[in-house]
């Protein structure tokens, strides 16, 4: 399966859990849960409130697609 956010990754980092997350963007844990699974991809809307939440630059959230 290929990575698309690094959600799971920033959260770690940040030392937050999903089920903060998952409260904060007003989501269930099981969504929040897929999506650090990379199984479902957030919205683009809901990824910038991700990005706010988690006090981060959207970009951060992302995997590159060029190296």
């Amino acid at each position: 399966m290929r990575r698309y956010n690094r959600i799971k990754a920033v959260l770690a980092d940040k030392q937050k859990s999903s089920k903060w997350l998952a409260e904060e963007v007003g989501r269930s844990r099981a969504t929040v849960s897929r999506w650090c699974s990379n199984h479902v991809q957030p919205p683009l809307e809901v990824l910038y409130e991700v990005a706010d939440a988690l006090e981060v630059d959207v970009r951060e959230l992302l995997v590159p697609n060029r190296k």
